[in-house]
């Protein structure tokens, strides 16, 4: 039993191994009291005026208490990100950590600013930890990039994966939990897709390229490219090997 799990972590892409790493050796830091989560937690006072800007990463760590709820999170992160780390992001490692560092600061961003406006300012001054939804935002890009499998909700309805994440959203209205992570994971989701799915098909621009300096960060994965079988007199292709 050991060994397949341990074997099971191994296989694990690198992101993909990395945050679950952090993020259980976090959780289980501060259920046994080794770390206190108020030295993790968003706080955008401690941030701007003592400087504690490890609370803009550190946030993203902690998924709160050991129980059902945290299961259910480690779950849908070990299987979402690994699903887009080996294959929508396949041999693009460093494209997929640009996407978790966009959808941390689009989260970020929406949290402080949301802190300012009258009304909903007490709403989001509650949140103090943003893992959660860094986790539905990724559920949410799957989604949206495999629309069409079929898939089943504790064995009651069946539907499609495009309407997963509406789904796991009405499921934490029923159980009572707050909607707000689910719904800033999906806008966080939403605002990825459309600019990096959307908006070039309709442009011809791709606004979040990847920058150089966190391409230099990964090493790059070559995908080989095969010739079409059982063709004589097919033209050779331009390169049998590119990088992304």
């Amino acid at each position: 039993m050991a060994q397949a799990v341990e074997d099971w972590y191994k296989q694990m892409p690198i992101i993909t191994r990395s945050y679950l790493t952090a993020a259980i050796v976090t959780t289980v830091g501060c259920s046994l009291e080794i770390i206190s989560p108020y030295h993790l937690s968003l706080n955008p006072k401690l941030v701007v005026k003592q400087y504690e800007f490890w609370r803009l990463i550190t946030n993203f760590f902690y998924f709160r208490k050991m129980d059902l709820d945290f299961l259910f999170h480690m779950f849908f992160l070990a299987r979402y990100c690994k699903l887009l780390e080996e294959n929508s992001f396949r041999g693009r490692t460093a494209d997929f950590f640009y996407m978790l560092l966009f959808g941390a600061m689009v989260l970020t961003s929406i949290v402080l600013v949301g802190g300012m406006i009258p009304y909903v300012s007490e709403s989001f001054a509650k949140i103090f930890f943003l893992s959660n939804s860094l986790t539905f935002m990724m559920v949410y890009v799957w989604s949206k990039q495999n629309p069409f499998i079929h898939m089943s909700f504790l064995g009651l309805f069946t539907f499609t994966a495009a309407y997963l994440p509406w789904v796991l959203l009405g499921f934490s209205v029923l159980v009572g939990t707050s909607a707000w992570v689910d719904l800033l994971g999906m806008i966080a989701g939403h605002a990825y897709y459309f600019l990096e799915d959307v908006y070039p098909r309709m442009t011809g621009r791709r606004p979040l390229r990847t920058p150089a300096f966190i391409k230099s960060l990964f090493a790059d994965d070559t995908v080989v490219v095969t010739q079409p079988a059982n063709v004589r007199f097919a033209a050779p292709p331009a390169q049998d090997i590119h990088q992304d």
